[in-house]
């Protein structure tokens, strides 16, 4: 169950990521409201997570590494930023670390 509650923090904080961009500088309603009510939603779903008992750093630095390839795929693909072999090597890195930590805290 923590795992699904984690998964769905991360599309929450995803799609308020991605609203930003296209609230104009939160002057747009909707993409406003989506970040909002996305980032509202992430918290509470990650304080979720946390109160039945994930590691504070396994979660996090999961919500991190997910967060930031689905943000960096979104932009690439449909808000017109690029995607250089560099980045891709950063979330190579990035989902490394994530997995280093994960099995620290197995320990």
């Amino acid at each position: 169950m923590v795992w699904i509650l984690l998964g769905a923090a991360i599309l929450a904080e995803v799609a308020a990521t991605t609203s930003l961009q296209v609230s104009d500088g939160l002057s747009r309603v909707w993409p406003t409201v989506v970040v909002v009510v996305g980032y509202s939603a992430a918290f509470i779903l990650l304080s979720q997570v946390l109160k039945r008992g994930m590691n504070l750093g396994v979660a996090y630095s999961v919500w991190v590494a997910v967060g930031v390839a689905l943000v960096a795929l979104i932009g690439a693909m449909f808000l017109g930023g690029g995607f250089t072999w560099i980045q891709v090597c950063g979330l190579v890195l990035v989902t490394a670390g994530v997995v280093v930590i994960k099995l620290g805290a197995a320990r």
